[in-house]
């Protein structure tokens, strides 16, 4: 189970079907494996590699996506360090804590679950992380009280990054499919306050 970098309960059942359950908990108590959430683990090895903790993020939760502030900080896009972990999901709304910090998962509509790409990570492994257009029009839709410039100012977006980086062209590509009279005034709002 080690190269899986994290495995589930039934993984292990289809492997070993009379496989003992307590075992998990006994090798947790030793510290051998750390507890994701319930029935989901990895081991204490994987604690100290860059961009697990996002991997992690896409497995013990299923359908995900990396997205919002933390896609927004991997980016550069915001300028503060992101506590938890948030994620775009089709199922619903919940957060875990771990050993590996905390994770939020926000619903929308199995429709909204596009924009995202296959980033690299040690080990010839992938997550899937929004594309700084799609986390932004998540955050605008799933946060609506960023409805007015100053609220949007007050994101403190990197000007440089939302002028030279962003993809208009994508963003209002996005915004569309969203369907979403609300969400497309909030984005113009954004679009006049970072002269995009």
């Amino acid at each position: 189970m080690f190269d899986l970098g994290c495995f589930n309960i039934h993984q292990v059942y289809a492997w070993k079907p009379g496989f003992d359950r307590n075992n998990f908990v006994r090798w947790a108590k030793k510290g051998l494996l750390l507890r994701l959430r319930q029935g989901y683990y990895t081991f204490p090895e994987y604690k100290g590699k860059p961009n697990f903790a996002l991997y992690f993020a896409n497995r013990i939760y299923r359908p995900s996506y990396v997205s919002l502030h933390t896609a927004l900080a991997f980016y550069g896009m915001i300028p503060e360090a992101v506590v938890q972990i948030t994620s775009v999901t089709s199922l619903k709304t919940l957060s875990f804590t771990n050993d590996f910090g905390e994770y939020g998962y926000k619903s929308v509509k199995q429709d909204l679950m596009f924009g995202y790409d296959l980033k690299p990570i040690a080990d010839g492994r992938t997550f899937q992380l929004a594309r700084p257009e799609k986390a932004l029009l998540d955050l605008l839709y799933l946060y609506p009280f960023y409805n007015t410039g100053q609220e949007l100012e007050d994101l403190r977006l990197d000007e440089d990054f939302m002028q030279d980086e962003l993809d208009r062209e994508r963003l209002e590509e996005y915004t569309l499919k969203f369907e979403n009279k609300a969400l497309e005034k909030r984005v113009r709002l954004l679009i006049n306050a970072y002269g995009i």
